[in-house]
């Protein structure tokens, strides 16, 4: 059984961060666990007359945000849960980042909006980083995600592609779904490889080819079934673009949150991340799980 001890949840004040934090109150009510609120604020610095940084005029007054972090959490306190409300200064993706590891979160709980649209705190600026850097797995919320106050998800859908990453992002997700006697499909995009007729060797056929990633695609994916869920799980084999063949099965199969492994630190593994993991995070409607393999 998986359960969190403590969530971080990075408030940029905005509706979005708002309705994330429902989500992290949820979770935090049904595990029991304490949730701090971190609000960055931007730092911007110049050489003092001792050779010492110090602040630009009219830098935040941070003992009124720190009020105002307060105020913004109390939905939380009033929930029973323990908060802790912090405001620092500085590179918001790498300060979360760091309060993270320090805490130490097994969860940090983000809107995929922020306060100044969806360039602001979107895919590419700090979600992203932050995803690719946390070491606790990292749960976006879009703001239009819906879920039940005492239990958060029912629906899994677990995406997976056999790497090691992948696959901890499975183990994760059967753990919460055990845990919560969610329904869960695994499910597995076959994508075609470029140049597919020069890498198919003689005399096979393409369609024979196909044949035979289907069928060792099936056999993997039955071989990942676990035995033990309330219900038991299904597995889906999908054709064409990875995120658009999620995002679907998402959709038909009515699904509350998405699960994926990353491992995001070659560039290899940052251009698998801008063209999945991003593009599945910022168009899903319900919340997106991604687990890092460190």
């Amino acid at each position: 059984m998986t359960t969190f001890t403590h969530i971080l949840c990075p408030i940029d004040f905005s509706k979005e961060s708002r309705h994330a934090l429902g989500c992290a109150i949820a979770l935090g009510r049904r595990s029991k666990c304490s949730i701090t609120g971190l609000h960055v604020y931007p730092v911007t610095v110049f050489p003092g007359v001792s050779g010492y940084p110090t602040l630009m005029p009219g830098s935040p007054d941070v003992d009124s945000l720190q009020g105002d972090l307060r105020a913004f959490l109390a939905p939380a306190k009033a929930a029973g849960i323990v908060v802790e409300a912090l405001v620092e200064g500085g590179d918001p993706a790498r300060k979360i980042v760091e309060r993270a590891h320090a805490l130490p979160a097994d969860l940090v709980v983000m809107g995929t909006h922020g306060l100044s649209g969806f360039e602001r705190f979107a895919l590419g600026s700090v979600t992203e980083k932050v995803l690719r850097r946390a070491a606790p797995p990292v749960l976006t919320v879009p703001p239009s995600a819906p879920w039940a106050a005492d239990v958060p998800f029912k629906r899994f859908l677990c995406a997976v592609d056999f790497s090691p990453s992948s696959l901890a992002g499975l183990r994760l997700a059967v753990s919460l779904a055990r845990d919560a006697g969610a329904r869960l499909v695994i499910v597995h995009v076959l994508e075609a490889l470029p140049d597919e007729r020069a890498v198919i060797a003689q005399p096979l056929s393409v369609a024979e080819y196909w044949r035979e990633r289907e069928s060792d695609a099936r056999r993997q994916l039955e071989a990942l079934v676990p035995a033990d869920l309330a219900a038991p799980a299904e597995t889906l084999l999908g054709h064409g673009k990875p995120y658009v063949e999620i995002l679907a099965a998402a959709t038909e199969g009515h699904s509350d949150l998405i699960v994926l492994g990353i491992h995001a630190r070659s560039a290899l593994d940052v251009a698998i991340l801008g063209s999945t993991t991003n593009q599945v995070v910022r168009r899903a409607s319900c919340p997106v799980l991604t687990v890092r393999l460190i």
